[in-house]
């Protein structure tokens, strides 16, 4: 990728013109930090309130209602990828039920399932990255990646959202002359490029073991409950709501049920990044590709994993297609604490062994 940057021009004019991506490149960079505030609000409301997160909108489409509750008339809506500024985050009696949380956005109440809370940081560049690649984790709400082939020049490929894990292989010049990060895909074994202020370098201490004596671990997920719950020599030293997989109704493409199955298991395969999907290269937000799915814990022969998940906060409820849905910060938790042990030796992307036990009713 060192020479990626010679055909600039040429891959400008055939797939990507200049206008468009100096475009891009003001979302990926500063855009993306704030959303407008409603104009209907007054000035003098306007300056007195501060936010205190902002969420992105992580479905096709989110209502703004009048009131905290699913029954109250819809005033707005906010699309998917808009950044929402919440002033206030409250538990509504009205519900729902699995998940009474709201947050109090311009023109009223927003419910938190599909908005997921983001940051805008930006980090100082790596210099070098070892043989083999690095895991980074990206810490803007959403960077725009390219790539660079000889018969499109520069095209749009995937978004990576907040939080998600990649491998890094080398620094180089991006299209704007900035430094830019190559990234390889793990499924798909595809180069593209994202700015390299966007990404942050995992270090090898956020890979170190917890409680690496202690032998004596499992781990219990209720379906029923939607919780997963860690032990270590019979007291509990994790627990949390998660979100396993939905039922099926009826067969299902690949001919596996999309419910978390029940039974004993052991992890069998971790790795800190996992592109999940269909597989296909596009640019197009709404399909079914996960790049980046970060502290991937395999315990299944079908490919059922606890996981982060950066596009949902809907956590106490059926969420998945089989998987064990957990925030990010609690899924890289569990991947430290469960066995096998993830050496992070270059090279090695991900770690087999037969390891922590896991009991799912």
């Amino acid at each position: 990728m060192k020479g990626v940057t010679s055909g600039y021009t040429e891959g400008m004019s055939n797939s990507l013109s200049r206008r468009e991506f100096l475009k891009l490149s003001w979302l990926s960079f500063g855009g993306l930090a704030f959303t407008p505030l409603d104009q209907r609000l007054p000035e003098e409301d306007r300056v007195r309130l501060e936010a205190i997160k902002v969420a992105r909108v992580a479905s096709h489409e989110e209502a703004i209602r009048r009131e905290p509750s699913l029954r109250s008339p819809v005033v707005g809506t906010r699309r998917r990828d808009e950044l929402v500024r919440v002033y206030e985050e409250i538990v509504s009696p009205s519900g729902p039920d699995h998940n009474p949380r709201w947050y109090r956005v311009i023109g009223g109440f927003m419910h938190t399932a599909r908005l997921v809370p983001v940051e805008t940081r930006y980090n100082p560049v790596v210099g070098s990255i070892r043989a083999g690649g690095e895991v980074f984790r990206v810490t803007v709400p959403f960077t725009q990646s390219l790539r660079y082939t000889q018969s499109q020049g520069w095209t749009r490929l995937y978004r990576l959202y907040y939080l998600s894990n990649h491998w890094v292989m080398d620094v180089t010049e991006g299209p704007d002359k900035q430094p830019w990060y190559v990234i390889v895909d793990d499924l798909l074994k595809v180069e593209y490029m994202v700015p390299a202020a966007h990404l942050q370098r995992i270090p090898p201490q956020e890979f170190e073991p917890i409680s690496p004596d202690v032998t004596n671990k499992y781990i219990e997920v209720s379906l029923k409950e939607q919780t997963v719950t860690c032990y270590e020599n019979g007291e509990v030293v994790m627990h949390t709501d998660v979100s396993t997989g939905i039922p099926s109704q009826g067969p299902t493409s690949n001919g596996i049920p999309t419910e978390t199955p029940a039974g004993e298991f052991r992890v069998s395969l971790k790795t800190p990044v996992r592109h999940m999907g269909d597989g296909a290269l596009t640019s197009d937000i709404f399909a079914y590709e996960l790049p980046g799915v970060p502290w991937t814990t395999f315990f299944t022969e079908t490919g059922v994993a606890f996981h982060g998940t950066y596009w949902h906060d809907n956590y106490g409820t059926r969420m998945s297609s089989g998987c064990v849905n957990m925030r990010p910060a609690e899924a890289h938790w569990l991947y430290r604490w469960t066995t096998p042990v993830d050496p992070y030796e270059p090279g090695k992307w991900h770690i087999n062994g037969y390891g922590t036990l896991i009991r799912v009713f």
